[in-house]
């Protein structure tokens, strides 16, 4: 018998050489098929430029070439990544931390098919029968219709009467949201003033645009009269008249009232999705309250009638999954079973991946990165592919040390089945179980992107890499802790799963809030502290940006810096920006012009006008400290703090902002780096920085450890201990247990998820609580300290 290795098994390996997406220097690694690879590196280093930008990004760009043309022009396109050879590449999934969808219609159950599965399940089996699964719902609404219709039979015309009708399961009132709107009018506008007095305050209602030309030319009111002069008529046509055509000027436009513009517009997506200048405005202006008719359920009185063994689709969906679980699990249908079992190992995915606190009815857009990310593994467990190559962005976010050994075991079972797992990580706990590791650096930005380290674990530690040196750390509990000046009182908190809690946090020190994820840690703080305690909240909605987005424009640092040049040269700001008169004519300020080649990946070419400066030449004849707009933009942040400090090139509320930036550890970015090319951990610091300004005494941080290095955590603490030191009180929602082991103040919650949790479990200094050691918290920064368990 032949023992030579046939030619089909050396395929063994996934080949990268010569990576250049982002701050990659020619990259070039193998990696081993069928193992899992953890890839470390500080934040910013280029570790998701190899994974994401690199393999996945390729994998699915020739996964989208086997579809016809046809269907090519309905996807998305992708370039080829920058890289001279990538070979051995399989089917590559993503589970990423990108927040799922923000409409107010996704849910959970939406999410992940579980309520597809339900609705059928209800279809069959629920009694009264009402109809097929789209009467449970609550994104189809019931209509009925008939008139006559015209027919072509063997060359004769003849009319038919034809009535039709769709039972649909959408609540009338609140059209499936769940919530109904009440608007504060005083809030929209002064009734004072008239329309071309400015009465509009609405972000981007102006009477200078397009809204301001319709209003003047309706014909519908008089726009030189207070609002509180207009009469039932004009105010109804204000504030509530439907779509209407009307003609200004010669030209065909749409009149719209006030109410639903606001509402098709500002409405359609979810609250946390929005910019926090319009955001601020819904919170001021609309109160969401639970629609009165379906309770909140979304679902119409016909869809909530229809039950099995006395439950309705209303009452499954508000069910904690994991009781769900067990309610599917009693069913006994052999006329469903198919159904019933793969709805039941859907929902005891949930369970298993720690997310069994969790119920169908939950808005998809208010799941952290952490829980989005778990839910869209979800589908791929028990999935009977195999050699598919799994790429996770740091799966254990979110997760209290308890959970991690949890995703570590899933993580490893896709492997067992024979998958490639690439994961991004940064906590030791995770970068443990890794075949190999692969460690990018060795800093970050420009100064990283380049492979500090390839092997084992053991080698890793060996190694003198920056993770390496890192891996091993353990915080210290302090020795002595802050005082502090004050209380924050809460009372009979209710919301979600909290259980009537009562807690005091104190202030003017560091206070860590911690527990299992679903415990009720973001619910008590971000809703129960009241607004009028002066509260700054980071919280983890991503930012967003397009590719003319960088940190100069995002952090409003470009304006002062726009004025500088304006006044040192004697002429207007708007010449300073991209966006605006000083852009280059050819390529409208981006740098590139971009080609669109249909279904094929468009093409990107430098500027040949501008040299990819995005200027006209004429504006950067300008200087300012002997710079031109272009080559301060090209800075780094730390060249900028000390460009901007001193000299002639001095703008004090630039170095301000700037200063704030290298405080959060992001003095390697330039400043015109697009948004787009940041890191999710530079991005949550970058969010960091432009909320260290806010007015406020309490700042509230959730997880800002999200994406940072080992090293870099050190850092944030310093951050923390000058914001307390300078008379702040700081409360972080975290798991890690560095930030534990530094806080002054402990709040424990738990002891469970969903449920089981919702109640305080521990208060107290962080050694108290390590003594205690009766919650699942102590026990854990016990054992990360190097306590001696109790026997």
């Amino acid at each position: 018998m032949s023992t030579e290795t046939h030619v089909a098994d050396s395929h063994d390996l996934i080949r990268v050489q010569g990576a250049r997406v982002n701050n990659l220097k020619d990259v070039s690694v193998e990696i081993p098929k069928r193992r899992l690879t953890v890839f470390t590196g500080v934040s910013g280093s280029g570790k998701s430029s190899l994974v994401f930008g690199t393999i996945a990004a390729e994998s699915q760009r020739m996964i989208n070439e086997t579809y016809s043309a046809f269907v090519q022009g309905f996807m998305p396109t992708q370039a080829r990544p920058d890289v001279d050879v990538l070979d051995g590449l399989t089917t590559a999934i993503i589970v990423d931390q990108e927040r799922m969808g923000s409409d107010p219609r996704s849910t959970v159950g939406t999410a992940t098919d579980a309520n597809a599965m339900l609705r059928i399940l209800f279809s069959r089996l629920g009694q009264p029968h009402i109809g097929s699964s789209q009467a449970f719902s609550f994104n189809v609404a019931s209509i009925s219709g008939a008139g006559a219709v015209t027919i072509e039979k063997g060359g004769a015309t003849t009319k038919e009467r034809r009535s039709f009708s769709i039972t649909g399961g959408m609540c009338p009132r609140c059209e499936g949201r769940g919530s109904v709107t009440d608007f504060d009018l005083s809030a929209l506008y002064d009734d004072s003033k008239s329309l071309n007095d400015g009465a509009m305050t609405i972000p981007g209602y102006s009477m200078d645009g397009w809204s301001g030309r319709i209003f003047r030319g309706c014909g519908f009111f008089d726009p030189d009269k207070p609002i509180r002069d207009f009469t039932k008529k004009e105010l109804d046509a204000l504030l509530y008249k439907e779509a209407t055509k009307i003609k200004v000027d010669g030209i065909n436009l749409t009149y719209l009232g006030l109410i639903p513009q606001i509402q098709k517009s500002f409405l359609a997506k979810d609250v946390e999705a929005m910019q926090p200048h319009i955001r601020a405005f819904v919170e001021r202006a609309i109160t969401f309250t639970a629609c009165p008719d379906c309770d909140g359920t979304r679902l119409s009185a016909l869809a909530r009638s229809s039950k099995i063994k006395g439950i309705s689709i209303a009452d499954a969906c508000r069910m904690q999954i994991s009781d769900l679980a067990a309610w599917v699990r009693d069913l006994n249908e052999p006329s469903v079973a198919p159904l019933l079992g793969k709805l039941r190992h859907t929902l005891e995915s949930f369970v298993e991946i720690g997310l069994g606190y969790l119920s169908l009815e939950r808005p998809s857009g208010t799941l952290s990165g952490g829980e989005a990310q778990r839910t869209k593994m979800i589908r791929h467990l028990g999935s009977a592919l195999t050699d598919v190559t799994y790429v996770f962005d740091e799966p254990t976010i979110g997760l209290h040390p308890h959970d991690i050994q949890r995703m570590n075991e899933l993580l490893l079972r896709l492997r067992d089945k024979g998958n490639t797992v690439l994961v991004v990580e940064h906590k030791p706990e995770a970068i443990a179980i890794g075949d190999r590791v692969i460690d990018l650096g060795p800093g970050a930005g420009t100064a990283g992107g380049e492979i500090c380290f390839e092997g084992t674990v053991d080698e890793l530690r060996s190694s003198d890499t920056l993770t390496g040196r890192h891996l091993d750390d353990r915080a210290r509990v302090k020795e002595k802790v802050r005082t502090p000046a004050g209380k924050l009182e809460i009372r009979g908190a209710t919301r979600h799963n909290l259980r009537d809690v009562d807690v005091d946090v104190p202030l003017g020190v560091l206070v860590v809030v911690t527990g299992v994820a679903g415990s009720g840690k973001s619910s008590l703080i971000h809703g129960s502290i009241p607004a009028s305690a002066g509260v700054v909240s980071v919280d983890q909605v991503p930012i967003r940006g397009s590719r003319r987005s960088n940190p100069a424009t995002y952090t409003s640092m470009l304006e002062p810096i726009r004025k500088a040049f304006a006044k040192a040269n004697g002429v207007k700001p708007a010449l300073f920006s991209a966006n605006s008169e000083g852009a280059c004519p050819t390529c409208n300020g981006n740098g590139v012009i971009y080609t669109d080649l249909a279904m094929m990946a468009g093409v990107a070419t430098p500027c040949e006008e501008c040299e990819g400066k995005r200027f006209q030449a004429a504006v950067l004849e300008y200087k300012l400290g002997g710079k031109d707009i272009s080559e301060v933009l090209g800075m780094s942040v730390t060249d900028a703090e000390v460009f901007f400090g001193a000299g002639d090139g001095k703008v004090p509320a630039a170095h301000a902002i700037l200063k704030r930036l290298v405080d959060v550890g992001l003095g390697y970015l330039s400043l015109g780096q697009p948004l787009t090319t940041l890191s999710g951990g530079e991005r949550q610091r970058l969010k960091l920085a432009t909320h260290m300004a806010d007015k406020g005494g309490v700042y509230v941080l959730d997880e800002p450890t999200t994406g940072l290095h080992l090293a870099d955590v050190e850092n944030l603490l310093g951050l923390l201990d000058r914001l307390v030191d300078a008379g702040k009180s700081v409360i972080v929602i975290e798991h890690h247990q560095a930030v534990m082991a530094h806080a002054d103040w402990i709040i424990d919650l738990g002891p469970g998820a969903g449920h089981d949790g919702g109640k305080v479990v521990f208060e107290g200094t962080p050694a108290d609580l390590i003594e205690d050691r009766s919650t699942l918290t102590g026990k854990h920064l016990a054992q990360y300290v190097g306590a001696v368990a109790s026997v």
